[in-house]
């Protein structure tokens, strides 16, 4: 099993399949883009489905959710999808997307075995979509949406991140229109993960501010407050329930004690956080004939050495020199 120094196991894996993406979020990387990584770099279909086998198969994983850049980029996408579901023991599988091109696919992906998909909305106004994205596919993410509700893909959960002065106004707003088409919405901190290192905390919108947002439109009251686990959001039954929204407060209320993730970027390096200044090298060795049970150990040894938490608050931390596309969500 995947086991860190202190005790956490990783059962959660998380695949990037491509550092492209069709938008240009202001959080994750400038307006002309990136340098993307070489082809040649890059895992292929079969490479990505004999590690996601290792990790399911030997070491424990029992939920693999594909990420990007944007994953729905992958030519290979729903092969990919049909592969993991057809592991034994089944892990859950999941895509988190930002929805471009998901209307054209969601049906054959639930065909193949995908059980559901995060997608991202930041707003629900065509102009800030632009200003924010640097394109104008709004109404192509909300198809996406749409289709997966279709699909059956469901919960279809909603991931938005508030930005001080750009959409905070709008958090009752993607509220109420996550609830009026049932969609699970989840409302991110801003992280330090943008290709710009631009962040800064004071600009960012804390899960504390995200409640008061709500307040007065919504009353929220903690749903099972002890049975969080491992996951990521605090989760508020809205009015009293059923229906739910949920807030994820990676950078001031951390949950890195109860971490279950393990991260395979898109050119095969193991990285045990997301906040991780080091990486161990999967796809090397394995084009360098290494055995499952070789790559196996690699994992092993890799996730052994997770930090106690990802540091954002110590002086001495440094973000991480790949942003966000180039990790994988």
């Amino acid at each position: 099993m995947l086991v860190d120094s202190f005790g956490r196991v990783a059962t959660d894996l998380r695949v990037s399949l491509t550092d492209k993406c069709n938008l240009r979020c202001t959080y994750c990387m400038p307006p002309e883009g990136l340098d993307w990584l070489p082809k040649p770099d890059l895992l292929t279909a079969g490479e990505i489905a004999r590690l996601v086998a290792i990790g399911v198969e030997r070491l424990g994983v029992t939920e693999v959710r594909f990420t990007g850049g944007e994953p729905l980029l992958r030519r290979e996408i729903v092969e990919i999808v049909a592969g993991a579901a057809a592991l034994r023991p089944r892990p859950q599988v999941s895509i988190t997307s930002n929805g471009i091109g998901l209307a054209r696919v969601a049906g054959p992906l639930a065909d193949a075995g995908l059980d559901r998909v995060n997608i991202s909305l930041d707003t629900l106004d065509r102009e800030i979509f632009l200003r924010l994205a640097h394109r104008d596919r709004l109404p192509d993410v909300l198809a996406g949406l749409a289709a997966a509700e279709e699909a059956g893909l469901r919960p279809v959960k909603v991931n938005a991140v508030l930005m001080r002065g750009v959409n905070d106004h709008e958090a009752g707003r993607l509220l109420r229109y996550c609830l009026e088409h049932g969609y699970e919405l989840r409302f991110i901190e801003q992280m330090p993960l943008d290709a710009q290192h631009g962040w800064r905390r004071e600009d960012m919108v804390t899960a504390d501010e995200i409640l008061g947002l709500l307040a007065p439109e919504f009353t929220l009251t903690p749903d099972d407050p002890g049975e969080r686990g491992s996951a990521p959001a605090e989760i508020f039954l809205v009015d009293g329930g059923p229906a739910r929204v949920g807030v994820i407060g990676s950078v001031t209320r951390p949950f890195c004690g109860a971490c279950d993730r393990v991260r395979l970027t898109a050119d095969g390096q193991v990285r045990n956080c997301l906040f991780a200044t080091e990486e161990s090298d999967l796809r090397g060795a394995m084009r360098a004939g290494a055995t499952d049970d070789d790559l196996a150990a690699r994992w092993v040894a890799a996730v052994r050495g997770k930090r106690a938490g990802h540091g954002i608050d110590d002086p001495s931390f440094l973000q991480p020199v790949r942003p966000m596309s180039a990790i994988g969500g």
